[in-house]
C-alpha cells in the first residue's frame, strides 16, 4: 500500500509547501486537491500552466501523486480533471458521489452521470473512483454494491473512506471485505461518534477516534490491496489552522498508519 495525504489538510498553503511537508512526515505520495474551497492545489482551469510545476515537485521530493479529488459532477470540470490527470501522471481521480440519501430519484440521477464519468475516464486511461459519503445517494455499503452493480466500466473504482461508512452506523470492519473486489483508492481518517461531520480537524488524526483502523487495514493487507491509502483530513482551511497544526496532525497519522500496517503484516 502506498501511503500518502491528500492536500485539503494543507488547504491554507501553496501547492509546494503541500508537498514539503508531505514529504518531511515521510508518506510514500500525495493527492491533489483541486477543490477550490477546501484545497486549490490543482486548479483545473489553469492545468496546462500547473502541470509542469507539479511534476518538477513530485521529482523534487520523491514523492508520487497518486489521486487527485475533484468532488463535483460537472463533465466539464471532470474532462479537464482527466486531461490533467494525463498530462501529470495521476492514476486516480477522486469524484462525489452527488444525490441525496433515500432519493431514489437522485440515486439513479448518481448512477447514471457517473456511469457518463467513468466512460470518459476509461477513454483517457485513467481511473474514476467515487466512495460512500454521508448525505449523499451513495452514503454506505449496500448503496455502494447498487452502484458497483451498476457500473460495469474497468475505468469505475470504490473509494473508501471509513469515517463516512463508521457515521452511517456501520463497522467499517466488516464493509470494506463486502466492496473490496472493487476498491482502487482509500480515504482514511478516524472519527469520534456518528454525527454528520467528521469532527474538527485534529479529531481527524488517525488513532484519535473510535474506528478500529487497525483492523481495516488489516482486511486490505488480507484481500491484496495495494494501490493508495491517503489521509484526508478536512477543515483545516475553513477553521484556519496554523502550518504547524497541519504538520503535528500529518506526521501523527503517518506514525498511525505505518504501525497498522506493521501489526497487519504489511510492512
Amino acid at each position: 500500500m502506498k501511503l500518502g495525504v491528500n492536500s485539503v489538510l494543507f488547504g491554507n498553503q501553496d501547492v509546494e509547501s503541500a508537498f514539503k511537508y508531505t514529504a518531511m512526515a515521510g508518506y510514500d505520495g500525495i493527492e491533489l486537491g483541486a477543490i477550490p474551497e477546501m484545497a486549490d492545489h490543482l486548479d483545473l482551469d489553469n492545468w496546462r500552466e500547473a502541470a509542469p510545476k507539479i511534476r518538477q515537485l513530485a521529482q523534487d521530493y520523491g514523492l508520487e501523486v497518486t489521486a487527485m479529488e475533484q468532488s463535483r459532477q460537472d463533465l466539464e470540470l471532470m474532462e479537464k480533471a482527466f486531461q490533467a490527470a494525463v498530462e501529470i501522471g495521476i492514476p486516480v481521480v477522486n469524484c462525489g458521489p452527488g444525490g441525496v440519501t433515500g432519493d431514489e430519484e437522485t440515486f439513479q440521477q448518481s448512477v447514471d452521470m457517473i456511469g457518463k464519468l467513468a466512460d470518459r475516464a476509461e477513454h483517457y486511461g485513467v481511473t474514476l473512483c467515487v466512495k460512500a459519503h454521508v448525505g449523499a445517494a451513495i452514503y454506505n455499503t449496500p448503496t455502494t454494491i447498487r452502484l458497483m452493480e451498476a457500473i460495469t466500466s474497468p475505468a469505475f473504482g470504490v473509494d473508501m473512506d471509513p469515517s463516512h461508512i463508521h457515521r452511517a452506523g456501520e463497522n467499517p470492519v466488516e464493509a470494506i471485505a463486502a466492496v473490496i473486489s472493487r476498491v482502487k483508492h482509500v480515504h482514511i481518517r478516524d472519527c469520534k461518534g456518528r454525527q454528520q461531520g467528521p469532527g474538527d480537524p485534529v479529531d481527524q488524526a488517525n488513532g484519535r477516534g473510535d474506528i478500529d483502523l487497525v483492523g481495516y487495514v488489516r482486511v486490505l493487507h488480507e484481500h491484496g490491496y495495494d494501490g493508495p491509502v491517503n489521509l484526508e483530513v478536512i477543515g483545516t482551511k475553513r477553521n484556519g489552522h496554523s502550518l504547524e497544526n497541519c504538520c503535528i496532525i500529518g506526521a501523527e497519522a503517518r506514525g498511525h498508519m505505518q504501525a497498522c500496517l506493521q501489526a497487519a503484516g504489511a510492512r
